[in-house]
């Protein structure tokens, strides 16, 4: 049974990612992301999907914005764990990518995360921040926090990256 009372709506329009794609293969990992935080390239179609944005990068080190809206929300009224987990797998991967040189790559081989406080509309703006904590020549590790703007925590999570 489908029901229309207090039915919302929304629309969101992506850039093609190929653009930023082929600007990876020339540029390091911490150009290529501080050339999405400058809006010098398009945002990845992801950010788009689910409403949140690069805001800053340096080597080793990244942050995302986050405002947690009623369409993050799952069926018991707060943001579906797999929007948080996104958006951690997201810091956690532009972090280790940030140490990478020009047209090399990695893939997440494992991320945990660990919810420590419901997520709501009423949260209020969040900032998610990533570091490195090793960066070899096979592997990366990272880990991230969530937080809201007067620094309490909701999650946080790590990361062990393969580099190609």
């Amino acid at each position: 049974m489908t029901t229309d009372a207090g039915a919302r709506t929304r629309t969101f329009t992506w850039t093609d990612p190929a653009v930023t794609v082929a600007a990876a293969r020339s540029m390091s990992g911490v150009e290529l992301m501080g050339a999405l935080v400058r809006g010098e390239l398009p945002r990845p179609p992801v950010c788009d999907l689910v409403d949140f944005g690069l805001t800053r990068a340096a080597e080793g080190e990244v942050e995302f914005a986050f405002e947690p809206r009623e369409f993050h929300y799952n069926p018991i009224g707060s943001v579906h764990g797999g929007i948080i987990a996104t958006l951690l797998d997201s810091a956690l991967g532009c972090c280790v990518h940030t140490t990478l040189p020009a047209g090399a790559g990695y893939t997440t081989l494992e991320i945990k995360v660990n919810y420590v406080k419901a997520v709501t509309a009423s949260t209020g703006p969040m900032r998610c921040a990533a570091r490195i904590i090793h960066r070899g020549r096979r592997v990366a590790t990272a880990e991230a926090w969530l937080r809201a703007a007067d620094g309490t925590l909701y999650a946080h999570g790590s990361t062990t990256c393969m580099l190609l």
